[in-house]
């Protein structure tokens, strides 16, 4: 049964091979890392990728955090015991061609001193502009790694993710989906082995993921229509991260390290007011398509 240090090399080393990966993938820029310690306990490795020739912003991060658990964190999560420890891969790209979907993936594992653990994690895509067979292949994907755990952990964890990545104020999902998954330990047919595996096959899965999103959008025409498009969506996207995601607010209670949380964020992005869409355009269209319980596989 692996142990925590032996999670934590894992996914340092998962760390660096999607690095490895996307530098690949955009062709131009390398990432540029940041080491940081914390405090209370631990660290982690920021690593930045800005300018590129696909990707105008993106972070992959890996964090291992261990200490007291604070007044606020029990305020603000479920857990109770006095010590944590916390670890994982963090990553979201944002790329220059509205074409290009946003995209991300989260690892995590959390241990506690009173003998609980946990692992979490998904994968969700969040396109400027839905296209049908681009999400059904990132769908197809994802379903492929999750049959070989369990048949039925597609179905549960994109349920999770509709559930999860979901904007209750603007009543639309954050994109099409994907999977999501939360306090997932070992029982029935799983040990904390197959789970720290399903986490590093996601992690080995996402450069593929991408780099098919890449190779059908990169050379599509960009009209400014389409770049003031892909902003307001990006608008979105910080709506939902600075209101409703959970690992957001947990990394800031928890005392980690802020420029890393908020490396999530796009470097450009907009709202407008009370924005109409064409009818029968793509950018209807894709409005329409953001909702939960879609069948991305039919």
């Amino acid at each position: 049964m692996p142990d925590s240090k032996e999670i934590i090399a894992a996914f340092m080393s998962l760390q660096d091979r999607i690095c490895t990966r996307l530098e690949d993938i955009d062709g131009k820029q390398k990432f540029l890392e940041d080491n940081w310690d914390r405090t209370e306990g631990g660290g982690g490795r920021t690593r930045i990728i800005e300018n590129g020739l696909i990707i105008e912003k993106g972070g992959v991060n890996f964090s291992h955090v261990h200490g007291e658990v604070t007044d606020l964190m029990k305020i603000n999560t479920e857990i109770t015991a006095d010590e944590f420890l916390a670890t994982g891969v963090s990553i979201v790209l944002h790329a220059n061609s509205p074409h290009i979907p946003i995209i991300h993936m989260n690892v995590r594992y959390f241990e506690l001193s009173d003998g609980k653990y946990w692992f979490g994690g998904g994968i969700d895509l969040t396109p400027h502009y839905v296209v049908m067979q681009q999400a059904k292949e990132f769908h197809r994907q994802l379903k492929s790694v999750c049959d070989k755990y369990d048949e039925a952990f597609y179905s549960d964890f994109k349920k999770w993710a509709d559930e999860y990545f979901f904007i209750p104020h603007r009543g639309e999902t954050r994109g099409v989906g994907g999977i999501f998954f939360d306090h997932l330990k070992e029982g029935k047919n799983l040990t904390k082995a197959n789970i720290l595996s399903l986490c590093l096959d996601l992690g080995g899965v996402f450069p593929e993921l991408y780099e098919y999103q890449v190779s059908c959008g990169k050379d599509l025409i960009i009209e400014k229509e389409h770049i003031d498009w892909m902003l307001n969506r990006r608008g979105r996207y910080v709506e939902f991260n600075l209101v409703n995601d959970r690992g957001t607010k947990f990394g800031l209670v928890s005392g980690g390290r802020t420029e890393s949380i908020l490396m999530s964020l796009p470097p450009r992005a907009n709202w407008s007011y009370q924005r109409k869409e064409k009818q029968d355009s793509k950018e209807q269209f894709t409005i329409s398509m953001l909702r939960k319980n879609v069948d991305w596989l039919s």
